[in-house]
């Protein structure tokens, strides 16, 4: 398969294995301080074996995190001796780094949010058509937020569907073409409108496998609307 070839390196552009956590977290509207950690565990190994479909080279880490929440799953199934310190919530482990990557994140995106200095600034004039969306407020969409949209594009891979021609065969770099022509020609493009009504799988992992290559080398943006939860690609 053709993810079995291709590598993609996100070192430095997508977010870690703390990230995923947070996401999580927020995607099941959790307390940090109450966090079921059974659950959280389960759907973390769950986005790990996507990461895995992908061939992502930093699972490494991912699995790390993985399994401290292990660790303090089993933790928490000991009995309680009541003698003190050792009686301390075992996710407090993972909650005292979590409230502090949590504190650290927000003071820098307060920081990248502030005005810098004019004199270094240059701008690029863009066509209207550039930020054409289907409203005016839209979220910044991450890799974890793109593998929840990728796994319903392949729910709707066919179940009967078990042959695939070699000779048919798209490779990464050339799904980058399209994608970057189709842009280059509408301006912007939704995530669905990606892939076909009934997609192949191979297509779609090698289409996905492509966006995160545009995406690392910063040809295209990619925004979620706040309002119809609908992911939109921009070239930049």
């Amino acid at each position: 398969m053709q993810s079995d070839e291709y590598k993609v390196s996100l070192e430095n552009v997508f977010e870690g294995p703390m990230d995923l956590l947070i996401h999580l977290i927020k995607k099941d509207e959790v307390d940090i301080y109450d966090i079921p950690i059974a659950l959280i565990t389960e759907k973390y190994l769950a986005y790990i074996e996507w990461m895995k479909l992908l061939n992502i080279d930093t699972v490494g880490d991912f699995l790390l995190m993985a399994s401290t929440l292990a660790h303090i799953k089993s933790r928490m199934l000991l009995p309680s001796h009541g003698d003190g310190e050792d009686d301390e919530d075992p996710r407090m482990e993972i909650v005292r780094p979590l409230a502090e990557y949590l504190r650290i994140k927000s003071a820098a995106e307060a920081l990248a949010g502030r005005h810098l200095l004019g004199d270094s600034i240059f701008t690029r004039k863009v066509k209207p058509r550039d930020y054409i969306d289907d409203d005016s407020q839209t979220i910044q969409v991450g890799l974890f937020e793109l593998i929840d949209a990728f796994q319903k594009i392949l729910q709707r891979v066919s179940k009967d569907h078990t042959v695939e021609f070699e000779a048919d065969e798209v490779t990464v770099k050339d799904r980058m073409n399209e994608m970057i022509q189709a842009l280059e020609d509408k301006g912007s493009v939704t995530f669905a409108e990606l892939f076909a009504e009934k997609p192949v799988k191979r297509f779609v992992i090698v289409t996905f496998l492509a966006l995160l290559e545009l995406m690392k080398l910063n040809l295209i943006r990619v925004a979620q609307s706040a309002q119809s939860g609908v992911i939109r690609l921009f070239y930049q």
